[in-house]
């Protein structure tokens, strides 16, 4: 099996790729290739090329949660190539998409810096999707089986109080803005040897509420952890408490990126194993 990060904020060592507020990546299995997010802009489709990924192969398409920055990229992938892969997304997918962030104007990141609300959903309804006859499945149950080795998962519990959810991000129902409990979000498992290596989007539920959530589930080990954790807003103690439960699994590949923000990646990298920037163009290979 093996995992390229399409596109994500940081940009490849040799840098020969576009990188950008987003997340893209592809997983190559036997019998079946999943693309997991499409980024923020659809750039990931010129990096697939130079890295020598054929998106015409996708066989499902994984949407993490209805933000731009994982969905902006659907429209351009399905209106480059003729491709029909089966969507995979949450029930609450589309019934949660109408999505904002509001900013107080002190904050500097991607969707803020602007006082006010500023929509940060997706830019494509299901009737876009049936328009170019694309099937979708819609994750319902706690786990959803895509094959042997790879699993969908939904509804996770909330265990770590410190694990809160940003209450800046809202959901828009008419003229009232309500706070985003992000029902719409899954993960990715996949089942490897030594066990689950699990591939987030943004965890915005929070990513070790997610972890356990999933350990619980399966009765896997979780043995890795690849993509975003939406710690770039998180305190010390906060990202100190994810190390520490982090090191008490014995995590072995922990690659974070796009969300995660500097300082947690600073401090999970010089306190943790097997910690690495999932930076864009980044090829693992699993067993």
């Amino acid at each position: 099996m093996r995992i390229t990060t399409l596109i994500e904020n940081t940009q490849d060592k040799n840098e020969r790729l576009k990188y950008e507020h987003g997340l893209s990546m592809f997983i190559e299995m036997e019998n079946c290739n999943i693309l997991f997010d499409t980024g923020k802009t659809g750039d990931f489709i010129e990096n697939a090329e130079k890295l020598k990924v054929n998106l015409k192969n996708t066989d499902i398409l994984v949407l993490s949660h209805a933000h731009y920055d994982h969905c902006g990229g659907v429209k351009r992938l399905l209106e480059t190539y003729d491709i029909k892969p089966k969507l995979i997304i949450s029930e609450y997918f589309f019934e949660k998409s109408n999505k904002y962030h509001y900013s107080d104007g002190k904050l500097k990141s991607d969707f803020s810096g602007e006082m006010g609300y500023k929509y940060i959903g997706i830019d494509f309804d299901k009737q876009y999707i049936d328009n170019k006859n694309v099937p979708i499945n819609f994750i319902k149950d706690n786990i959803f089986k895509i094959n042997d080795n790879a699993f969908l998962f939904s509804n996770f519990n909330r265990y770590y109080p410190f694990e809160k959810i940003n209450e800046n991000m809202k959901i828009r129902y008419n003229d009232k803005y309500e706070v985003d409990m992000f029902e719409d979000e899954i993960a990715l498992g996949i089942k490897t040897e030594k066990g689950l290596v699990v591939i987030l989007g943004c965890a915005h539920p929070g990513f070790l509420n997610m972890i356990n959530t999933i350990s619980e589930r399966t009765g896997e080990e979780v043995i890795g952890v690849i993509g975003g954790t939406h710690l770039i807003e998180a305190d010390d103690d906060r990202i100190k408490e994810s190390i520490n439960y982090l090191n008490a699994l014995d995590i072995e590949i922990l690659g974070l990126s796009h969300c995660t923000g500097e300082k947690a990646i600073k401090m999970f990298d010089e306190n943790c194993k097997g910690s690495f920037i999932n930076r864009t163009g980044t090829v693992l290979n699993l067993i």
